[in-house]
């Protein structure tokens, strides 16, 4: 199976050698969960797009420093072809940027969280019809870098996670689409590296300094893997 990779954003300069880029960060978790795929990657962000919806067999949507808001010719190219993956009924993920351009693709709304940034570790917990995950458990955790977040959901959305700090961190569309504003690719390392790089400029430091404790407490683990296993699932049809 070849899995179409919409690169949106890349790791930082002063991270990439040490993490690799976000495409890259997909193709290692899904590798560490075992679950191996072909590749291509298409960086939207140089209107590098395929040529058609059938060119791969699913699609990822990564995340970005870029806002929705911003409304590049890029992103209403990306939103076009997001909303011809779903109509052609291909699967798609979208993590973070990603999660929010296609909420923005359907009609709903995304926007600068009154309640700030997220960063560090985030639980969520499963709500609504989670069938389609087999054996979803009660909630999962994983890292967030986020000061945007969907306000609005789409009328053909349905949600199946959610937090006190985002109501919507988990959309699904059907059967073709599953979206997740954190990040399952972050590993501990990476998402500790990111926080302590953009503390005090991007993110203030009251804000970094409590999501880098979440991600230093003994005992810090996330549930990337079991999130790869879903985000699998749903690429392959496996899911039930």
């Amino acid at each position: 199976m070849k899995i179409g990779i919409l690169a949106t954003g890349i790791t930082p300069d002063e991270l990439i050698n040490q993490y690799g880029s976000y495409a890259d960060m997909f193709v290692q978790l899904f590798d560490k969960a075992q679950h191996q795929f072909e590749y291509e990657l298409f960086d939207v962000r140089d209107g590098v797009f395929p040529q058609s919806v059938a060119q791969c067999d699913g699609w990822i949507i990564t995340g970005s420093k870029f806002n929705v808001d911003e409304n590049r010719d890029w992103m209403i190219k990306l939103k076009q072809l997001i909303v011809d993956v779903d109509a052609a009924g291909c699967p798609m993920v979208g993590i973070c940027f990603g999660h929010q351009i296609i909420a923005e693709a359907f009609g709903g709304k995304v926007e600068a969280f009154e309640g700030g940034w997220g960063v560090g570790l985030h639980r969520y917990e499963m709500v609504g019809d989670s069938s389609f995950i087999a054996d979803a458990p009660e909630s999962f955790t994983i890292s967030a870098m986020h000061r945007y977040q969907v306000t609005v959901k789409p009328d053909n959305a349905s949600v199946f996670a959610e937090s006190d700090f985002c109501e919507y961190a988990g959309l699904v569309y059907g059967s073709n689409i599953l979206t997740f504003q954190a990040h399952p690719e972050f590993n501990l390392q990476y998402e500790d590296a990111l926080v302590d790089l953009r503390k005090g400029t991007a993110i203030p430091d009251e804000t970094a300094d409590a999501g880098l404790a979440t991600l230093r407490q003994a005992g810090a683990a996330t549930d990337s893997i079991e999130v790869a296993h879903w985000m699998a699932d749903f690429l392959t049809r496996k899911a039930v």
